[in-house]
């Protein structure tokens, strides 16, 4: 099943339930990902894919969680927790991250196989994490995993 109708199904099942912790976020997803298929229509692709959809996701979580800090910062408590909710309940559709053991040993397996010594390096390892981990990697944390790895 595609991610667009996992989240499709979501939404009616928690319109259903009236859970309304759950479906105001997955209208935003919902619409977010119609604005997507209009913009991919415009270059000619007929649907969205589900990578793309993902990038999206994570997307939208990386801006909830800039939105965290600034509400953190102002004691905006309320805010805080709305943004939280809203950040599990799209995490919900995401592919399960790889805990921070596991990011270091794949980040040591590619320095490794890339031969990188230094600094210069970080962009080769990093091309190679993407292209084979780029849906279960945090690559905030890999960053500075790797700068950590290589000084």
């Amino acid at each position: 099943m595609s991610l667009k109708k996992q989240i499709n199904d979501k939404l009616t099942e928690a319109l259903k339930a009236k859970d309304k912790n759950t479906y105001p976020t997955l209208r935003l997803v919902v619409s977010a990902i119609k604005d997507a298929e209009i913009a991919a229509r415009s270059k000619d692709q007929k649907e969205i894919k589900d990578t793309d959809i993902i990038s999206l996701l994570k997307k939208m979580i990386k801006q909830r969680n800039e939105s965290c800090e600034v509400y953190e910062k102002a004691g905006r408590t309320e805010l805080l927790e709305s943004e939280k909710k809203e950040i599990a309940v799209i995490s919900a559709f995401l592919p399960k991250q790889l805990s921070e053991e596991e990011t270091k040993k794949i980040c040591q397996d590619a320095i490794k196989n890339v031969g990188a010594t230094s600094m210069k390096d970080m962009g080769k390892v990093m091309g190679v994490l993407k292209s084979k981990h780029a849906d279960t990697l945090d690559f905030s944390k890999v960053s500075s995993i790797i700068k950590g790895l290589l000084n």
